[in-house]
């Protein structure tokens, strides 16, 4: 363990070891984690719950600012919005060519998402859970490393009012509005909330061979409405409706892995969801509760980039230039019918969960490459325009079950089972053709005990699971041209995985103490890994550097994690989180070198400390401090696999203002410190006439300063 390490488990230990009497510490609710609503402090799993108080304090506009909260979580920057995520070292990285297989959930109000997180903006959320560990029975094969649940702010008969200005350095501006209340004529069953934000900024980078600071911007609309209606005390409809609209130019690496770029071509990383939800709970008499949840999305996602980072001038006097594009459009249905027990319905004392679901989901992609380089730089004259296309679609049927039953005044025992089968369909322009179909089987047995009051612990074992997909991007490849790589049309399809998950925790809020803490240690054995591998296949090409997964014979991973808070007095709360993380892979034929390395983008450990000042007369102060250690940046990506590793970081950020009447004003500061962090990165070579592989790096955001200023309508 390295001294930063140890400095920040110290400083969590004597965190820890101060308490002051305070006010109670309140319930807090989970809704999404569960088949059924249940009590945090009742529940055997890892879950870290951000609420609408926290979001607004520690984001400015997208979730991937709050991923330093939560332990032992990751993210790649692979476009100008993290979509990908890595929860204990498991997760995707990138998906350019599609064949979408995510391990980790990603869902909004209802809205199955997984995959294309990028349109996560955080103005106007209710509260975000991230669950960490396989949901296999709640959420199935789109969750073998976890689960993020995202929920806006529901309707209230209550009349809501509000408009939210920013502004800040490279020319950050937004505007956004909430309306909500009872509809007009409906005797208060009808209520309805809508949130509007348009955002902009200039992306941080600077492009002086265009004479441009926005070729990395950020032009972001995010439109939400949601209906309310309940008819008595037995049925209640929530409708959602979700529009976002991320216009971003994507220009974000330098040859100097710096914030200047020298595009001539700089990309565009755009993506359009149009979705909505429809929940409905039905109270049936001696049974319990029937729910029904239907979620409808189509996104439009384009992805481009100057393959070259460079231009004319820039590589004068070698004639080097490509372009790489990539086009998407992913339509998903889900429905699920849940029947929830009652207190008149329970099995043996026991409260019981099943249902069914079924996940329809079409996907079409397009790629063009173009590019030209002469003889005298890449050996053979290259002139490229290429393209390939691909039709994925995929169905799956779910059936699940759960129990929770008392074993004694203090002691509950839950267990759960589900089954899946999917059944999926690929075909591409070069007759590659595969209809493999997965039988999967995922499950849970868990034990909470409340040892005093206010102390639970718990255990839980769990089987998560996640099926097959293909490399698309071998499409069309001539595997005789590249016989140095260990690759045949064997390689198209990989199969799938399951991953076991074994945790013990304790959670602590004793009354009136004004502390919490949650604490677990996990261990987890992946059994047929998908792996995804790097190669360039041509030197002097970059549209040739393409991502292979294939299952490797294992990996294991085990931790700690630990949150807690402390209202250390009246006016000042304090808050941490730290994650440790050990990773290895097992045996892995297509890289035997990758054998016993840890897995990528799993830093060895995460914190985050905080602390919030609320003054009299409406003041308030928070200030955030966060960090990673070093992490291997990608899967073999060197000759031996000695894959380069990104530095340790950790960034500051500090939020002050005050709120009066209807007045809320507040200034920010994002990365005080300015500290350089890489948050993506690929090794291979880029730069003629020698094209030597080194690490190329995308940067976090740099120090940023704005003003927020608010006002309610009463």
């Amino acid at each position: 363990m390295g001294a930063c390490t140890r400095g920040a488990a110290s400083a969590a230990i004597l965190f820890l070891s101060a308490a002051a009497e305070a006010a109670p510490v309140p319930e807090i609710i989970v809704l999404a984690s569960q088949l059924r609503e249940a009590e945090l402090a009742t529940v055997p799993v890892s879950v870290t719950q951000l609420d609408a108080a926290v979001i607004g304090a520690a984001s400015l506009q997208h979730f991937e600012e709050l991923t330093g909260l939560v332990p032992n979580f990751n993210w790649s920057g692979e476009g100008s919005r993290a979509r990908y995520f890595q929860i204990r070292g498991t997760g995707e990285l990138e998906q350019y060519d599609g064949a979408p297989n995510p391990s980790v959930g990603f869902v909004i109000d209802d809205i199955d998402l997984s995959g294309i997180g990028a349109v996560a903006t955080t103005f106007d959320l209710q509260d975000i859970e991230v669950l960490r560990g396989p949901q296999g029975v709640r959420y199935g094969a789109n969750a073998l490393a976890g689960l993020i649940y995202v929920q806006s702010n529901a309707p209230s008969l209550n009349p809501v009012a509000e408009v939210e200005l920013t502004g800040g350095s490279d020319d950050t501006r937004a505007l956004g509005a909430v309306v909500g209340g009872a509809v007009p004529g409906t005797d208060e069953s009808l209520a309805y909330r809508l949130a509007v934000q348009q955002y902009d900024s200039d992306g941080f980078r600077r492009n002086p061979y265009l004479g441009r600071d926005d070729t990395n911007r950020r032009d972001e609309l995010s439109v939400r409405g949601k209906l309310r209606w309940q008819s008595g005390e037995a049925l209640r409809i929530d409708f959602t409706g979700l529009h976002v609209d991320l216009d971003n130019g994507y220009d974000a690496f330098a040859i100097d892995n710096g914030f200047t770029t020298w595009s001539d071509q700089p990309g565009r990383d755009a993506q359009q969801t149009d979705a909505g939800a429809l929940r409905i709970s039905y109270q049936l008499d001696g049974i319990g509760e029937l729910v029904s949840i239907t979620g409808v999305a189509r996104s439009d996602m384009q992805f481009g980039f100057d393959a070259d980072w460079g231009n004319p001038d820039y590589w004068a006097p070698y004639v080097y230039s490509f372009t790489q594009a990539f086009d998407r459009e992913r339509d998903t249905v889900n429905q699920e019918l849940r029947l929830v027990s009652g207190p008149d319905s329970r099995i043996l004392g026991a409260d019981w969960v099943t249902g069914i679901y079924v996940l329809d989901l079409d996907e079409s992609n397009a790629r063009h490459d173009q590019g030209v380089c002469d003889a005298v730089t890449c050996g053979a004259d290259l002139l490229l325009d290429t393209s390939a296309s691909s039709d994925y679609s995929a169905t799956s049927v779910a059936l699940f079950g759960a129990l929770s039953r008392p074993l004694s005044d203090n002691l509950t025992a839950t267990a759960g089972l589900r089954w899946e089968q999917r059944a999926a369909r690929y075909r591409d322009n070069y007759d590659s053709r595969f209809d493999p179909r997965d039988s999967m089987l995922g499950g849970e047995l868990g034990l909470s005990h409340e040892v005093q009051a206010g102390a639970t612990v718990w255990a839980r074992i769990a089987r998560g699971y996640k099926a097959g997909g293909f490399n698309t991007s071998l499409a069309g490849i001539d595997f005789d041209e590249f016989p140095d790589f260990n690759l045949d049309a064997g390689n198209l399809e990989y199969g799938p995985e399951s991953l076991w998950d074994y945790e013990v925790g304790l959670r602590m809020a004793p009354a009136g103490a004004g502390w919490t803490m949650a604490l677990s240690f996990f261990m987890q054995q992946r059994d047929d890994p998908q792996i995804k591998v790097p190669a360039q296949l041509r030197l002097g090409d970059p549209t040739t550097y393409v991502f292979v997964t294939d299952n490797a014979s294992d990996a294991e991973t085990r931790g700690v994690e630990l949150e807690a808070g402390w209202q250390a007095l009246p006016t000042l709360r304090l808050g941490a989180a730290l994650g440790l993380l050990h990773t290895e892979i097992g045996d892995f034929s297509l890289r035997p070198e990758l054998e016993g390395s840890e897995l990528a983008h799993a830093p060895r450990y995460t914190f985050a400390f905080n602390a919030s000042w609320q003054l009299p007369q409406g003041w308030f102060l928070r200030a955030d401090y966060s960090g990673k250690g070093r992490y291997t940046i990608d899967y073999c990506q060197s000759a031996d696999c000695n894959d380069p590793q990104t530095s340790p970081y950790q960034v500051l950020d500090l939020r002050a203002g005050r709120e009066w009447g209807q007045w809320g004003v507040e200034a920010w500061l994002r990365n005080a410190l300015d500290e350089d962090y890489a948050v993506r990165g690929f090794y291979f070579g880029n730069e003629p006439p020698e094209f030597s592989p080194q690490l190329y790096t995308r940067n976090g955001d740099p120090r940023q300063a704005g003003l927020t200023l608010r006002y309610r309508f009463d």
